[in-house]
């Protein structure tokens, strides 16, 4: 029995780090470690095991990026999020990146003319 318990232990071991390195490729410089967010489909979490063992492994790999991470449901997707509050600056600056998306979202929606 104990070479089933360390084929799932190597197994979570794994997926955490591989959770890790997908929380690590979708956070942006510039927020210096904060707002990460990444949003598992379907497939991969069909590809990942059991949605408690996701959930439980992105808790972990969270823990070791410094994040305070919750795990959401919706639909077919898992968002895991960090959030933990951000530094006034970092704060500003996402800010200021969220209005420019929004104002360059709204001219390309404009009819030119």
């Amino acid at each position: 029995m104990p070479v089933k318990d360390e084929l799932a232990r190597r197994r979570y071991e794994k997926l955490v780090d591989q959770l890790e390195s997908l929380m690590r490729t979708v956070l942006r410089p510039e927020y210096q470690g904060y707002y990460g967010q990444l949003v598992l489909s379907s497939d991969d979490l069909a590809n990942m095991g059991e949605l408690k063992d996701v959930r439980r492994a992105a808790r972990e790999a969270g823990r070791r990026l410094g994040w305070k991470t919750t795990t959401r449901l919706v639909g077919v997707r898992l968002f895991v999020l960090d959030e933990r509050e951000a530094p006034e600056e970092i704060e500003q600056l996402a800010g200021d990146v969220a209005a420019a998306a929004i104002d360059r979202a709204r001219e390309e929606g404009r009819p030119r003319g």
